[in-house]
């Protein structure tokens, strides 16, 4: 496999199974670097099989795959990325301030710096308030957000989100948003997956993804345009096969 050096993310014919079941299916993927590329699918769709694998926390049956120049697994490349998965990855026994630090110290940051980063991130996720709360006693919602604030300590290059804004607000995802096309900006790359379609409208690119496949791809215009439908949620029937109105479209 060529190595891109303009891709933060590539694979080529990567597959997992369990056992017989197949959640990744031969999949070939390039994620650009400094770019927000979403995944959308139902769930069983490979997604968080797919993101685990990138992360080295699952190892592929087969293919390949290279993320920032790397190939996975390798821990070394675990430094230059962050991961929040969707089930919690805190300490509920401890302080929100407690899980700030422990992750920081995971990344050797400077005690300094992990206390600037943590004061800024939880005024980010508007917890400034809830530092000192065990998270046992926080909702769900505000656990996702501790999560987020941590996964962020280290000032990752690449950054894994699985349903990032679950029991979050409106108003505060419309602020995490606003804070991923910021990072953007800055050159960090962003790979999210959603079940909000109002939300995978600011990705740069959509790979919609189906049975461990990605089955189209394309900035969300484009996928609209393509489909002849004007939500994207409509126009995934559409690539999936499930709505027959439009023919001839190919992913």
């Amino acid at each position: 496999m060529k190595q891109h050096g303009e891709m933060a993310i590539t694979t080529s014919k990567l597959v997992k199974k369990f056992g017989n079941f197949m959640a990744v299916d031969n999949l070939n993927l390039q994620v650009k670097k400094g770019e927000i590329y979403g995944l959308l699918g139902p769930n069983g769709a490979g997604k968080t099989t797919l993101i685990k694998m990138l992360c080295s926390v699952l190892n592929p049956t087969s293919g390949e795959a290279r993320v920032l120049g790397e190939e996975i697994p390798d821990g070394k490349v675990v430094s230059r990325i962050g991961y929040m998965p969707q089930e919690t990855g805190l300490y509920l026994g401890l302080t929100v301030d407690q899980n700030m630090k422990f992750y920081g110290r995971i990344f050797n940051l400077k005690r300094e710096e992990i206390e600037k980063r943590e004061d800024e991130l939880l005024k980010f996720v508007d917890l400034s308030d809830w530092k000192h709360e065990m998270v046992e006693n926080l909702s769900g919602g505000m656990k996702h957000r501790v999560s987020l604030a941590c996964t962020l300590i280290h000032q990752p290059e690449l950054l894994f989100l699985d349903e990032p804004t679950v029991g979050v607000d409106p108003e505060l995802r419309v602020s995490f948003w606003n804070y991923f096309n910021r990072l953007r900006e800055r050159g960090v790359t962003i790979l999210i997956t959603t079940h909000y379609m109002d939300e995978a409208r600011h990705c740069d690119r959509i790979g919609f993804m189906q049975r461990g496949r990605i089955i189209a791809e394309d900035a969300p215009s484009n996928l609209l345009e393509k489909s002849g439908k004007d939500s994207l949620e409509d126009a995934f029937l559409v690539f999936s096969g499930r709505d027959k109105s439009i023919k001839g479209v190919k992913s």
